[in-house]
């Protein structure tokens, strides 16, 4: 696949609202060099393929849900989980759950238009929201959020708790993630994929994200390239690619 320059483009002379993504601001977090490369150069990091199956998992939980919220009941994994809650109703959610709009907050300091697409938001009798995502996988055992590949799944529920705060709601720390896991456990396919679901809780803390979207925006406005990031794969092909195209370099 083409590698095209990206649009978008930050320049530090311009007066105008810079959008930046939730995940443009993680990818700030793993590295800060291929993020400059990114929205100040224009050059992104390769594409992968969708995660198709999960997008279906991802639109029939949404639809479940919305069943629920219009009715104004919990859902029966809340019911379960024993969570005195139910599923938000706000006009602006279709617009929060999409990707190019999301939940967005014009960040002052840096003259930021963050944004984040949510998959769901519940509330408590207390007006309290509850910021959720849906997960699907397929693996042995219970999932869980110990991997510490999964870090990226829980900044990505505190950068929402932020946006949300910084429109004026009142945000529970306690996020949740429904999971779906697909079963492999089974005799047979049989033209159906069967899943085992989880609600897993996750307590939050936005705290480091002021400062991040501070330093993200720190090293746009900077003209130099930011080093190299040592656990960056990126990175290290970039850096093996060049010793290897220039060996007497």
């Amino acid at each position: 696949m083409a590698i095209t320059r990206q649009s978008n483009i930050f320049d530090p002379q311009s007066t105008q609202p810079f959008k930046l993504s939730r995940s443009k601001l993680e990818n700030f977090t793993r590295c800060a060099r291929c993020f400059y490369l990114d929205r100040r150069l224009g050059v992104g990091q390769p594409s992968i393929p969708g995660y198709t199956l999960n997008s279906a998992v991802d639109t029939l939980l949404k639809k479940e849900f919305d069943t629920y919220r219009a009715a104004g009941k919990p859902h029966p994994f809340m019911t379960q989980a024993g969570l005195d809650a139910v599923p938000f109703q706000h006009a602006d959610l279709d617009k929060w759950r999409h990707n190019f709009t999301g939940v967005q907050y014009q960040h002052q300091a840096t003259n930021f238009l963050l944004f984040g697409a949510v998959d769901d938001l519940w509330v408590l009798p207390n007006g309290e929201l509850i910021v959720v995502d849906y997960k699907s996988t397929s693996k042995d055992g219970e999932v869980s959020l110990d991997d510490q590949w999964k870090d990226g799944y829980k900044r990505q529920m505190e950068i929402y708790q932020y946006l949300l705060r910084g429109n004026g709601f009142t945000v529970n720390d306690t996020a949740f993630f429904v999971y779906a896991n697909g079963r492999t456990d089974l005799d047979a396919f049989k033209g159906t994929l069967e899943f085992k679901m989880s609600l897993l809780p996750y307590t939050g803390d936005d705290t480091w994200v002021e400062l991040t979207v501070v330093n993200a925006h720190k090293t746009l406005m900077s003209d130099e390239l930011p080093p190299y990031t040592a656990d960056c794969e990126y990175c290290q092909y970039r850096q093996a690619s060049l010793a290897a195209e220039n060996p007497d370099a």
